[in-house]
């Protein structure tokens, strides 16, 4: 059963058309992310999902039942916010319930939902205090323990861990997968962060100007990006890019012939496209015994890995190699990659070929 289904969404704000044709599909149990830079529409969407904001035209249906026009409290639906919106002189305990309150849920009942989700976010502990007494990833565990004890056919995240520390985020970012694979209730989870989409997502749909550029698998996403924006979007470093043309059955720029594979020749059969970028991933990229020759620009240690930019006949390019280089600034090179790791894009209309 869809537990989610919107259809032909369309938002427009006075001139402004801000959501275009939005079509989007998630089965029971499912966690799907929007992901895409500022003002792309991401949170648009999810509003409208959550009854705050209605669409121009366009359905949508919740467990099979149009809510299109229906208020957020007859949509069975729990919203975690990023700013938490606890009430301040509420204790958690009563943050938790409130919302059971509000719907006439009997005492007792609130007592065993608080008391469930309190341990299942292992809380129970904090139940007494006030939210000017937790800290950041505490408050944001309260903000779901909320969510949570309404038991709902549909989870909306609304960017729940942008205010969150790093070393914060990666813990949180983790008890909302763990939290997700006890409780499979279906998910909509909004997101500028890259990594949030792909560690999170049963599918990812990447938005660009209030549409939906690309969606699929975490894997699809990130293995046979759509079009130019999606391969850049999704990855780190971002995709290095070659301009290139055809000549005859051959890929070059300038004067240097670029491998690629045979699927992707058949595929330049069937494209009219002169102009192309190739496109190769940094962590394709080796620096090696052979290749194309070039010298290093700028070494970027992160740790586990080293990110070195190469000044090459074919542009500056990207690598992303494991551990430590040996190599230093000026030093001169060898970059290689294999043919299967590449991506062709038609350099007019930006989609990918093949």
């Amino acid at each position: 059963m869809s537990a989610l289904s919107i259809r032909n969404v369309r938002k427009v704000f006075g001139k402004t058309t801000v959501l275009e044709d939005i079509d989007l599909e998630a089965e029971s149990g499912e966690f799907i992310i929007l992901v895409g830079a500022s003002g792309c529409g991401k949170s648009t969407l999810l509003n409208m999902i959550a009854g705050l904001d209605l669409p121009t035209s366009g359905t949508i249906h919740i467990a099979e039942r149009d809510v299109t026009n229906l208020p957020s409290k007859d949509r069975d639906i729990a919203m975690v916010f990023q700013s938490y919106a606890l009430y301040p002189t509420m204790t958690v305990a009563d943050n938790i319930a409130f919302g059971l309150e509000m719907r006439k849920v009997p005492k007792p009942e609130r007592d065993k939902a608080v008391a469930r989700v309190a341990k299942m976010l292992q809380i129970e502990h904090l139940l007494g205090r006030k939210p000017a007494a937790l800290s950041g990833g505490q408050r944001q565990r309260v903000a779901m323990g909320r969510a949570l004890a309404r038991d709902p056919t549909l989870f909306l995240f609304d960017e729940p861990l942008s205010n969150l520390d790093a070393k914060l985020r990666v813990e949180m970012r983790a008890e909302i997968k763990l939290l997700h694979q006890r409780t499979l209730v279906t998910t909509v989870y909004v997101t500028h962060d890259q990594v949030e989409a792909m560690t999170l997502g049963d599918r990812i749909a990447v938005m660009r100007g209030g549409r939906i550029e690309q969606l699929g698998s975490p894997a699809d996403i990130y293995g046979r990006p759509a079009t130019r924006y999606v391969a850049e979007f999704i990855g780190s470093p971002a995709m290095n890019f070659i301009a290139a043309e055809r000549h005859g059955d051959a890929l070059v720029c300038g004067d240097i012939a670029l491998t690629i594979t045979e699927a992707q020749h058949a595929a330049l059969r069937h494209s009219e496209a002169p102009k192309l970028l190739y496109g190769v991933r940094p962590e394709a990229l080796s620096l090696s015994a052979h290749g194309l020759p070039g010298s290093i620009k700028m070494i970027e240690p992160t740790g586990p890995d080293t990110y070195a930019l190469v000044n090459t006949a074919v542009g500056t390019l990207t690598a992303r190699v494991p551990g430590s280089l040996a190599q230093r600034v000026g030093d001169h090179v060898l970059v290689s990659w294999a043919s299967s790791q590449t991506h062709l894009f038609d350099a007019a209309s930006e989609r990918r070929i093949g």
